[in-house]
């Protein structure tokens, strides 16, 4: 019975009922829509691998790193593999047309990353061509790239126009991989230095350090680091995660402000629902009285009222839950390359439930304690 009554109760103020509802889904929809945000930003430090390590020259990015480094780090023990990768930051067609390129050791390169699935002859072609490129699925997709095409990319810090032979295409082994980067050979980048800005040539922007156990991640670091202490070059040892994470940290105070609206969002949706179940509870007080005069407990009515608003703090939390994958979708339509992960996670569609299990409970707690403690004579005298 008191299911039943709960269900009467939900809509019998229809009006109140669908606004209150849509300003549930909407909440839901906003709440979902802030945490994806976020958890986008954070998808290449998600990604990366307790195997790999990063290093980088010590002073800066900026600052790069003699090409023999890579054989002294070969020398440490626990390493496994090695890659030089270089940012080249070309241009495709016009500069909206944003997306990471980066010169690396091949096939050295994609041993290190076991997640961007390359079918064999597809890198048995990509060795065979000087000027091949190895492209993700996400821009192969995006700009209608399939094999034997030819790229042309305009260099920005290697000035001078590109051109690149698509050869393979890699997938990702699971949607959480970001397959929005193109590879292409370092000696070819070095070769074209060479002859037209010899001082840059022989040099890597960072070392890619595949390493064999990830408990060591920390010893090996410094180990590395240890190396080429008071060289000319020294340099910054570092796990991949932490390594992505130092781009994140520039974007910290917008995160945090993303995170605040968001739980802001939820504060909102808990006043108008505690709103909504004072108003239901108010024009019910003949209502619960009554039920007290025929013998139901007190706390039958206050069930009754935290009922009604977990149940329809519930139904806005599945409708929300449901229109959240539409908008995510139609939103990373209109944002392009700009996250290359943008979905909603599991842990956001739990927030969003819990979130409204909560709204629901707190929404009802007043007004619950309220009717329980009507007086028969006083609830039966009350007009609405």
């Amino acid at each position: 019975m008191l299911f039943k009554l709960i269900l009467k109760n939900i809509f019998r103020a229809r009006l109140r009922s669908a606004l209150t509802l849509l300003g549930l889904v909407v909440a839901v929809v906003a709440f979902g829509l802030l945490r994806t945000v976020v958890d986008a930003w954070y998808a290449g430090s998600d990604a990366a691998s307790g195997n790999r390590l990063i290093t980088r020259n010590a002073i800066s990015l900026t600052f790069t790193l003699p090409t023999y480094y890579r054989e002294r780090v070969k020398g440490v023990d626990g390493v496994s593999l090695i890659s030089m990768s270089n940012w080249f930051g070309g241009i495709y067609q016009e500069p909206k047309n944003f997306f990471p390129q980066f010169a690396v050791t091949l096939p050295v390169h994609f041993e290190l990353y076991p997640e961007y699935v390359l079918p064999p002859e597809q890198m048995q072609a990509m060795l065979r061509d000087r000027t091949g490129t190895i492209v993700g699925r996400a821009i192969a997709d995006q700009y209608g790239w399939k094999i034997g095409d030819k790229i042309p990319i305009q260099g920005t810090i290697y000035p001078g126009t590109w051109e690149f032979t698509v050869r393979g295409i890699y997938e990702g082994r699971d949607e959480g991989t970001l397959t929005r980067q193109l590879y292409f050979h370092w000696d070819y980048l070095n070769e074209r230095l060479k002859v037209s800005f010899p001082r840059a040539a022989d040099r890597t922007g960072v070392l890619v350090v595949g390493i064999k156990d990830a408990q060591r991640s920390a010893e090996m670091s410094q180990a590395i680091d240890a190396e080429f202490k008071n060289s000319l070059a020294e340099t910054l040892t570092e796990t991949e995660k932490a390594f992505q994470l130092g781009f994140v940290a520039q974007s910290e105070a917008i995160i945090a402000a993303i995170r605040i609206v968001s739980f802001v969002v939820i504060f909102i949706i808990l006043a108008v629902v505690a709103n909504t179940m004072a108003m239901a509870a108010r024009e019910r007080i003949s209502e619960y009285a009554t039920l007290k005069a025929l013998g139901f407990a007190p706390s039958f009515v206050s069930r009754l009222v935290i009922g009604e608003s977990i149940a329809i703090t519930l139904l806005g939390a599945l409708i929300g839950i449901a229109v959240s994958f539409p908008v995510t979708a139609a939103f990373k339509s209109m944002i392009g390359s700009i996250f290359p992960v943008f979905r909603v996670s599991d842990e956001t569609l739990v927030w969003q439930f819990a979130s409204m299990v909560v709204v629901g409970l707190l929404a009802a707690i007043v007004p619950a304690i309220r009717s329980a403690r009507i007086k028969i004579v006083d609830g039966l005298r009350h007009v609405a």
